[in-house]
């Protein structure tokens, strides 16, 4: 006889004690009851529940069954609010505190005559996500000891920019020096946070064949940061302007993410989460040379936005990154949030840090 047929016949024999001791008792108790119909309902309804409360534990298919079922509930969850994670809505009015503006002072100053203010989309959905937007000590608490790299051209500057205002404090003397170290022109930028143990790498790469080399690198070095952020496309569109070429470099990139990827789970190797930084909108009227209104037309942009999406990179259509939708962002912030239709306020930027740190908590399974 099999170990499988011994364990079996234990089961059966269990079931069958189980019938002995608990059902007939009860069954005789339903007789007596049966002179009363509600009485005989009543009856009827806990014997079932008492057998099936004893019967359970010895068929473990039934809790593998309840197992299961709530382990796709929670997966289909966190697909679910990954989906979500971009919706934002803007209120934007101007500000009243300012009343004295003087526009020849500082061209850059005009995006301050509004007031901005942004928060998740309200729906039933959404709320059920539970989205947050973190504080310096929420998001030191889950950025501790990491490695943090984001790659691109100005948008990862501004976006490298928000995060560092939200871990070390945007009044802090410290970044006044992070601000001119990270904005001197065409440059990389490395901060090691103490307090934390996090290293932030800002890597200039304004081409996308300039995040593939990147990837090599890390590939090579066989080191992984624990968080990738990247995006490039506005430097193609205006000195390349070719959707297609933008296409094939898209997908030659992807093939460079996924190799980057451990193939099995490993304690050693843990595979980075990865962001895709999207391009803005672009307001053509307000694009500030003849040759930006031209190469970056409506048109223009719109092919470089479906040859993201053909390329398969985003986790949307099946590719290995999470888009953080600077597209959805600057479209709804809308032209007061802009100054020259192509680099917006850094409003926008506080929004994406704080969509990918709720990101990061939904794919890391957390909670603040």
């Amino acid at each position: 006889m099999t170990l499988m047929t011994m364990l079996g016949a234990v089961q059966l024999g269990a079931a069958a004690a189980c019938v002995v001791v608990v059902l007939i008792p009860m069954v005789m108790a339903g007789w007596h009851l049966s002179r009363n119909r509600i009485l005989l309902y009543c009856g009827v309804l806990f014997i079932t529940l008492a057998v099936c409360l004893h019967l359970t534990p010895y068929f473990p298919s039934v809790s593998d069954f309840v197992t299961s079922v709530s382990s796709v509930v929670v997966f289909d969850h966190r697909s679910t609010c990954i989906n979500l994670v971009n919706d934002i809505a803007w209120k934007v009015k101007p500000n009243v505190s300012l009343q004295h503006f003087n526009p020849t002072h500082n061209v850059s100053s005009s995006l301050n005559l509004y007031e901005k203010r942004w928060d998740w989309s309200k729906s039933l959905k959404h709320d059920a996500c539970d989205f947050q937007k973190l504080s310096k000590s929420d998001a030191s608490d889950l950025l501790n000891g990491s490695w943090v790299v984001v790659t691109g051209d100005s948008q990862a500057r501004f976006f490298t920019l928000s995060l560092l205002n939200l871990i070390l404090g945007p009044q802090t003397k410290r970044m006044g020096s992070v601000r001119a170290d990270l904005f001197k022109r065409h440059s990389d930028y490395s901060i090691l946070v103490h307090e934390i143990g996090m290293k932030l790498d800002f890597v200039w790469a304004p081409y996308v064949v300039n995040l593939t080399n990147s990837m090599v690198g890390l590939k090579t070095k066989k080191s992984y940061p624990d968080v990738m952020v990247m995006g490039a496309g506005l430097w193609h569109m205006l000195h390349v302007n070719n959707a297609s070429n933008y296409d094939f470099a898209l997908r030659m990139l992807k093939s460079s993410v996924v190799s980057l990827l451990p193939l099995t789970a490993s304690a050693s190797i843990k595979s980075p989460h990865l962001f895709w930084l999207g391009m803005p909108m672009l307001i053509n009227g307000m694009l500030n040379t003849q040759e930006k209104r031209e190469k970056m037309s409506d048109r223009i942009w719109h092919a470089y936005d479906r040859a993201l999406g053909d390329s398969r990179l985003l986790r949307q259509t099946g590719g290995p990154l999470v888009l953080l939708d600077i597209q959805s962002l600057t479209w709804n912030c809308g032209p007061r949030c802009t100054s020259d239709g192509m680099h917006y306020d850094l409003v926008i930027y506080e929004a994406a840090v704080q969509v990918m740190l709720n990101a990061l908590l939904i794919e890391s399974h957390q909670s603040l």
